[in-house]
């Protein structure tokens, strides 16, 4: 039918919310979820041929086989067929336990329940029975059912906060926001109910960091972004209540998509034991030729004088009778292949994973976490690590950020000077600075120089300016359970500290609506009007906010790493570039992340034009990410630079200690990381990746694989 046609080839998804009939006839996949292997009838068949993909069973059925010929077999079929019963059966029922588990837990999971909006009321209805198009209600703490496009919610400007560590691995929440036009539905049944958006978005795909889409609603169409989503895995947090509308089901969800098969991994020993059972093979196959053939001569020249003893079959000549008795001695000589070898692997495997598990310098008391080997499959190719690959941030780090350092209009501060003018080295005794006149001040956060308040306080207006830009660009969400008491949800920690430096020095950052952002500015409450986000993705390694105060000024801010700043700048602004650079080269020395902050005033005509083509570009489903990016190029350039931000991230505990072992062992680190290149060398050295004792330390500064080969050359 044209409906299966479409499903098989979709290339763009359509639904309508409410409308189980319009959306049935594309024939989506509805919420069930499948990650067995077998069912009953298949279990045997697929099962087995798995199995006979291991060398040493095929051998074995094959050697069976031969036995059973009876002008061949000197042996008894039953040893050998009992041998490779046993062994496949005990295999056979690990493999049907491992996938009774699997249908237990698919079952679980199909027959949770959850709230859907059915025929103008809430029923409480199984995960496997959600279609696409339905609208489900969500409560705190539960797990996200099928991919949604959030609607509503309890939290005001209609915020959810979402865990997605099932589906990243990253523990701090993330904030998604719902539409203003759908917010406004609430919580209210009878508007839901008769909520008839029309969805139009990308086909079902793994890409958990992107969404495109629009809806379509009283026939004005709004642009669906990431942030507007829901995706099946994650949990809400901190929210009482959210209705979404389900876009993807079961197997097209992103966390189904990315679920690979399971793929059974055979080691470096596997792999030799099937080379050595090959090899034995082959000398096995050369012994029965060499006996064959003397076989055949000794037929020749002496058989006949047998055969009234030992008459030979009839139709059975001398070139056959040589065949069969070649297949005699492979049977003969069977032995030679050691099936035990496969076994005391395994049971030589079994035994390590109990050293493993009680292996006292793997355990962990803080935590009371011992080491625990989760597979006994693996367990030898721990000693063959010749190559660890990390990521720096979260894994070296501690990815607790906290603003140390700045440089505003070409003047550094973070530093203290004694009267020689010497650095002097900051510790827990040094004096802090007192951000008591500012009653809105987060007291965990530490700077202890003095001279950066001063400025603030006095009316400086670069340094102002500075932490202005602070306060509004960023994405970070401000919960404020009491009043003053200001809690940031931050999606990435840079954000939070810079936001909450802003904060302690009276740039406070206090809500925010998808069209406003509230300020409270040297204690004056300030609201701007956002006109747009510009989002930072790992292309453009910057962020953009256009605002307009309330005295008309339309400003767009901007921040993100030095090199993509530098060359967006007003030529004007060269001789500041120098000094900062030489700033940012110094902050980088000493491990620290830094981004570089720069502003630009807008004409209110260009604005209302590019606002425009804006819109059209965020609402246009084929090259959508080329249009947006071309307006932000055009926008973002001659802009005025403010400064920059240097931020620490502290190392683990341990980190130099557990990199210096792994050394000893002669294992190899690469270790992954977005920073400028003095700031890697600087982590490099404080978590003993680069020692002193070093002396060919080179950089490699290439930017093409030819060029990467013949530095290394």
């Amino acid at each position: 039918s044209p409906a299966l046609l479409y499903s098989l080839t979709e290339k763009e998804r359509c639904l309508r919310a409410n409308d189980r009939t319009f959306n049935l006839s594309f024939r989506y996949a509805n919420n069930a979820i499948k990650t067995s292997k077998y069912n009953i009838f298949t279990f045997l068949p697929l099962n087995l041929f798995e199995q006979f993909k291991r060398l040493a069973n095929a051998y074995f059925l094959f050697l069976l086989i031969l036995e059973l010929i009876p002008q061949i077999s000197s042996l008894s079929w039953i040893t050998t067929g009992f041998a490779l019963i046993v062994v496949l059966s005990i295999t056979g029922v690990k493999d049907a336990i491992d996938d009774i588990n699997r249908h237990k837990c698919d079952r679980q999971v199909n027959n949770r329940k959850v709230d859907v909006l059915m025929d103008g009321q809430l029923k409480n209805e199984k995960w496997m029975n959600v279609q696409v198009g339905d609208i489900v209600k969500l409560g705190n703490n539960e797990f996200v059912t099928a991919d949604l496009l959030l609607l509503s919610s309890s939290e005001p400007l209609n915020l959810v906060y979402v865990d997605t560590a099932e589906l990243d691995g990253e523990t701090n929440l993330k904030v998604k926001q719902a539409l203003t036009v759908t917010g406004e539905l609430g919580d209210n049944i009878e508007a839901l109910a008769a909520f008839n958006g029309e969805v139009r978005c990308e086909p079902p795909n793994n890409r958990l960091d992107k969404f495109k889409g629009t809806l379509t609603v009283n026939g004005e169409r709004y642009a669906l972004d990431n942030d507007k989503v829901l995706l099946r895995g994650c949990t809400l947090r901190n929210t009482e209540w959210c209705f979404g509308l389900v876009i993807f089901g079961g197997p097209d969800t992103k966390l189904i998509q990315n679920s690979g098969k399971s793929m059974f991994k055979r080691t470096s020993i596997d792999h030799l034991t099937n080379i050595l059972v090959l090899c034995i093979f082959g000398f096995l196959a050369s012994m029965c030729s060499i006996l064959t053939i003397g076989n055949a001569i000794w037929e020749t020249n002496e058989g006949s004088v047998f055969t009234m003893f030992l008459p030979r079959e009839p139709g059975i000549d001398a070139p056959l009778a040589s065949f069969l008795i070649f297949w005699s001695y492979v049977i003969v000589l069977n032995a030679l292949i050691p099936s035990s070898l496969y076994v005391s692997v395994e049971f030589i495997r079994l035994g390590n994973s109990f050293f493993i598990d009680w292996d006292r310098k793997m355990y962990y008391p803080k935590n009371d976490t011992p080491a625990q080997a989760r597979t006994t499959t693996l367990n030898e190719e721990l000693g063959q690590i010749k190559y660890i690959f990390s990521d720096k941030t979260g894994t070296l780090t501690q990815n607790i950020m906290t603003f140390n350092k700045c440089s505003i209009n070409g003047k550094a501060y973070g530093d203290l000077y004694d009267f020689s003018g010497q650095r002097v080295e900051i510790t827990e005794r040094t004096e802090r600075v007192d951000f008591s006149w500012n009653s809105l001040a987060d007291q965990n956060y530490n700077f202890h120089d003095h001279s950066l308040v001063e400025m603030v306080r006095s009316g400086n207006p670069e340094t102002q300016e500075f932490f202005r830009l602070l306060s509004l660009c960023h994405t970070v969400m401000p919960e404020e359970k009491k009043e003053g008491e200001l809690n940031y949800q931050a999606q990435s920690p840079d954000e939070g500290a810079l936001v909450t430096a802003a904060r302690n020095f009276g740039f406070v950052f206090r809500s925010r609506t998808p069209e406003t952002i509230t300020v409270v500015e040297m204690g004056r409450q300030v609201i701007y009007e956002l006109l747009a986000i510009l989002d930072f993705n790992n292309m453009r390694k910057r962020m953009s906010v256009i605002v307009r105060s309330p005295e008309g000024k339309l400003t767009l801010y901007c921040k993100g790493a030095d090199t993509v700043i530098f060359e967006r700048l007003h030529p004007s602004c060269n001789k500041l570039m120098e000094v900062t650079t030489d700033h940012l080269n110094e902050y980088a020395g000493d491990g620290l992340r830094t981004l570089v902050l720069a502003y630009k005033d807008l004409n209110e005509n260009y604005m209302i034009d590019w606002k425009q083509r804006h819109h059209e570009a965020s609402v246009a489903m084929e090259g959508r990410e080329e249009k947006l990016d071309e307006l932000y190029e055009e926008i973002e350039k001659d802009m005025m630079l403010l400064g920059a931000t240097a931020v620490e991230d502290k190392l683990q505990d341990g980190v130099p200690q557990t990199i210096e072992q792994l050394a000893k062992a002669d294992i190899k680190i690469w270790v992954l990381t977005g920073d400028k290149q003095e700031t890697a060398e600087n982590i490099g050295y404080s978590c003993n990746m680069l020692r002193e004792e070093m002396k060919d330390v080179f950089v490699v500064s290439a930017n093409t694989a030819e060029g990467v080969k013949e530095e290394l050359q």
